[in-house]
């Protein structure tokens, strides 16, 4: 089968366009693929947990009954090793778990306002 001539420069434009959206459409309109959106849905729901969590951190140093001694210890730890001095408290580990969680140790750290005190 033959094609008219004029068709033959239709063809080309219509992919040469096709893959100038697809480009700009991926890289400045804000597409993007499916495990892109969940990793950023993932993401933004664990910060979101975090946050919720830390007022039950902050709580749960509060109401410890060696907090003092518990506040000395990570006051005295250096900035880099605080938060595992959080940990080591147990205030990091989320009621019905059994492992304390890294990013709440370091939010609490936040929510107990160590330096303003």
């Amino acid at each position: 089968m033959t094609y008219p001539e004029w068709l033959k420069p239709g063809a080309y434009g219509a992919v040469i366009g096709a893959v100038a959206i697809t480009v700009t459409g991926f890289s400045w309109g804000g597409w993007m693929t499916e495990s892109g959106a969940n990793s950023m849905a993932g993401s933004r729901s664990h910060n979101e947990l975090i946050a919720a969590m830390v007022p039950v951190c902050v709580n749960m140093a509060l109401q410890d009954a060696d907090r003092t001694a518990k506040l000395a210890t990570i006051r005295d730890a250096t900035t880099y090793k605080r938060r595992d001095a959080v940990i080591a408290a147990g205030w990091a580990t989320v009621p019905g778990t059994e492992t304390p969680d890294r990013d709440l140790a370091q939010a609490c750290l936040a929510g107990l306002n160590l330096d303003a005190s």
